[in-house]
C-alpha cells in the first residue's frame, strides 16, 4: 500500500487532494485508504461517474488525466486519422467539471490531437451536436447529469456523436490501465491554445444547433406563440441561456424562469436532489407556472439532456407526468405526417404505447436495451437499412427528435413539447386531454416502478437465478403466456414455442401475461436488490377525465406490483 500511495501523490496534481490523501495517512485510517485504493473507478460504456474526492477509486484530476490519456491512446489505434479530426470537449457547471475538462484538453493536445472545447459551461446535447459536426473522432462531456452535488462524471462519445458501446468501453477501460503506469503526457493549456492545438467553441456552434433545432419543428409557428406562458427551470443547470434562445427562436416570448435556479451551481442550493423525477425537484417551477397561469411547468435537468413537465389538472394543481406519457405525446406528434419509412425507437423498460402507434401508421418500431446510446445505435442501423430514423425515447425522461443530435436531448425535446402544447391550447385542448384521446385509440397504457430490497445474508442460489431455473407460471393470479430472458437472448412461450431476441445481452427478464399487463425484473449485480417495472394496458373506462383514467391506470398497477413484490419476498 505505501508504494501505490507514494506512487499516487507523486502523480496528483491537484494540491486539494494531495493533502486530503495525506491527512488519510497522518490520521492513519487504513480502513478510509483501503476504500480509495481498492481498485479505479470503472470506466464503462457510461464513462465514468463517481464521488469527488482523492485516490483512485474516486473523481479527481489525476483519474481524469490517466482516463484521458488512455482514451487518446485507444483513439490512435482504433480511429482512422483520429488526432487530425480532433476530440470535442464540453463540461457543465458541476464543482471541478472545468478543470476535468481542461485536463482533458491538456493531455489530448499533448498527444497531438487537435481539441474543441467550448469556451463556456454547455448542455451535454451541445457536445454530441459537436461531435457530428464537425467530424470529430470523439467527444467528452464532464457531467454527472443529475445526480447529487459530489458527484462529478466523464462521458465519452464515439465518432459517430452516441454514447460509446461495446468493445470500445473495454478497450479504453485497459488503455487506461496502462496510462496509470507511465508518464503522462501533458502541455499547459494556454500554451497548446496559444499555439492553435486548442480551439474554443461558441457562438457559432451554438447558431448550427439552434437552427438544427428549428428544422425539426413540424408546427409553422403562429402568433399565439408570442403570448403563451412559458414557466421554466433548469434546476441549477446549464440549460437557460441555450433554452431562452431556442423558444425565442420558435416564436415563444413569456418565458420565466426560476430566477433561483438560472444560474448554474454545482451545490444545488434548492433542491434536496437535482432530478426532475425527484418528489420536490420541480417545487419552485410549480409555483411559478401558478403565479403565470402556465398550463405547464417545465425543466431540463442540470446538464439539460433530459426533459420534464408538469400539467395543471382542472383542480389548479400541477402533476407531474411520467416519461412514458411526455414520450407517448411526443411520438404521436412525430408520428404525425412521419414519411412511409420512417422507424421510431424506445427501450425494454418504456411503455409499448410507442410501438402500438408505430404499428398503427404501419411504421417501424425498434426495441432496445436501457440506455440511450442503445437508441442512437438502433437508429443507425435502421437507417443503414432505407429507413428514416423519426424519434425515440426512454423513459427516465430522455427523448430525441429525428437525426440532430444522437443522444438525449433535452433542448429540442423543451421547444417541440411546447409547440404541441400551444396548439392544443388554441384547439380548446391540453396536454391532458390529448393523451386521453391517446388512451381512447389505443388503450390505458399505464407503467409504474418498485425496487425491492433483499436479503444481503440469504445463501444459495440469487433470485434471478432462481427465477430463471424455476420461471412462475403465475403472476398475481394470472397467467404468464411468455418469458424474455435477454441474458441468454430467448424468448419462451407458454405453448413451448421458443424464439430468438436480437439484443445484447443483459440480465433482464421479461414477463407477459395473459391480460397484456407486463412485468420486468432487473436483478442488480452489486447490491442485494432488484428493479421491477410494471405496465397494464386497459380499456379506458368510457366518458373517463384525465384523473379517472389516472386512477383507473394507477390502481391496476399499485395491485400488480404489490402482489408481485410479495411473491418476490416469499421466494426471499
Amino acid at each position: 500500500m505505501e508504494a501505490r500511495l507514494a506512487h499516487w501523490l507523486s502523480r496528483d496534481p491537484d494540491p486539494v487532494t494531495r493533502a486530503e490523501l495525506e491527512a488519510l495517512i497522518k490520521a492513519q485510517d487504513q480502513a478510509e485508504l483501503a476504500r480509495r485504493f481498492k481498485g479505479r473507478l470503472e470506466f464503462g460504456t457510461a464513462g465514468l461517474r463517481g464521488t469527488l474526492g482523492a485516490g483512485p477509486s474516486r473523481m479527481n484530476r489525476l483519474v481524469i488525466r490517466e482516463t484521458s490519456a488512455g482514451l487518446g491512446a485507444y483513439l490512435k489505434t482504433t480511429v482512422a486519422n483520429a488526432e487530425e479530426r480532433g476530440v470535442v470537449l464540453a463540461y457543465d457547471g458541476r464543482r471541478l467539471s472545468k478543470e476535468f475538462a481542461h485536463d482533458t484538453a491538456s493531455v489530448l493536445a499533448a498527444m497531438g490531437f487537435r481539441v474543441y472545447i467550448y469556451k463556456d459551461v454547455a448542455p451535454t446535447p451541445l457536445g454530441a451536436f459537436a461531435v457530428r459536426t464537425l467530424k470529430a473522432a470523439a467527444g467528452v462531456v464532464v457531467t454527472a447529469s443529475h445526480n447529487p452535488p459530489e458527484y462529478n462524471g466523464y462521458k465519452v462519445y464515439w465518432e459517430n456523436g452516441a454514447q460509446i458501446i461495446p468493445p470500445h468501453d473495454r478497450g479504453i477501460a485497459a488503455a487506461i490501465d496502462a496510462a496509470s503506469q507511465a508518464p503522462l503526457p501533458f502541455v499547459e493549456f494556454g500554451v497548446a491554445e496559444a499555439d492553435g492545438r486548442i480551439q474554443r467553441l461558441g457562438n457559432e456552434m451554438l447558431a448550427t444547433y439552434l437552427k438544427g433545432v428549428a428544422e425539426l419543428s413540424v408546427r409553422e409557428p403562429t402568433a399565439a406563440r408570442q403570448h403563451y406562458p412559458v414557466a421554466y427551470t433548469p434546476l441549477h443547470g446549464v440549460g437557460a441561456k441555450v433554452a431562452e434562445a431556442a423558444l425565442a427562436q420558435a416564436g415563444f416570448k413569456n418565458v420565466r424562469m426560476v430566477a433561483a435556479q438560472r444560474e448554474p451551481d454545482g451545490g444545488f442550493p434548492t433542491v434536496r436532489f437535482p432530478n426532475p423525477e425527484e418528489p420536490g425537484a420541480m417545487d419552485m417551477v410549480m409555483a411559478l407556472a401558478a403565479e403565470m397561469g402556465a398550463d405547464l411547468a417545465v425543466a431540463n435537468d442540470p446538464d439539460a439532456d433530459r426533459f420534464a413537465a408538469a400539467a395543471r389538472l382542472p383542480t389548479g394543481a400541477y402533476r407531474r407526468l411520467h416519461g412514458d406519457q411526455i414520450g407517448a405525446l411526443l411520438g404521436a406528434e412525430m408520428l404525425t405526417g412521419a414519411p412511409t419509412n420512417g422507424v421510431v425507437v424506445s427501450t425494454v423498460v418504456s411503455s409499448r404505447l410507442l410501438g402500438a402507434m408505430a404499428r398503427a401508421k404501419g411504421l417501424a418500431f425498434r426495441e432496445t436495451l436501457t440506455g440511450f446510446k442503445w437508441i442512437a445505435n438502433a437508429g443507425f442501423a435502421a437507417e443503414a437499412q432505407g429507413h428514416t430514423f423519426v424519434f425515440g425515447y426512454e423513459e427516465a425522461l430522455g427523448y430525441t427528435i429525428g437525426g440532430l443530435v444522437r443522444d438525449k436531448d433535452g433542448i429540442s425535446a423543451l421547444v417541440a413539447f411546447l409547440e404541441l402544447a400551444c396548439t392544443l391550447k388554441n384547439q380548446g385542448q391540453t396536454v391532458l386531454d390529448r393523451l386521453l384521446e391517446l388512451y381512447q385509440n389505443y388503450g390505458l397504457y399505464w407503467s409504474g416502478q418498485r425496487t425491492l430490497a433483499l436479503d444481503p445474508d440469504r445463501k444459495g442460489p440469487s433470485l434471478g437465478e432462481r427465477l430463471r431455473n424455476k420461471p412462475p407460471r403465475a403472476i398475481a393470479g394470472r397467467a404468464i403466456v411468455s418469458v424474455t430472458d435477454l441474458q441468454v437472448g430467448s424468448r419462451h412461450f407458454a405453448d413451448g414455442r421458443t424464439e430468438k431476441v436480437e439484443l445484447p445481452p443483459s440480465d433482464v427478464l421479461t414477463f407477459e401475461l395473459d391480460d397484456r399487463a407486463r412485468v420486468i425484473v432487473r436483478p442488480s449485480g452489486t447490491e442485494p436488490k432488484i428493479k421491477c417495472y410494471y405496465e397494464v394496458i386497459l380499456p379506458l373506462i368510457k366518458g373517463s377525465t384525465y384523473l379517472q383514467a389516472e386512477a383507473q391506470g394507477q390502481t391496476a398497477v399499485d395491485q400488480l406490483a404489490e402482489a408481485h413484490q410479495r411473491e418476490l419476498t416469499a421466494l426471499g
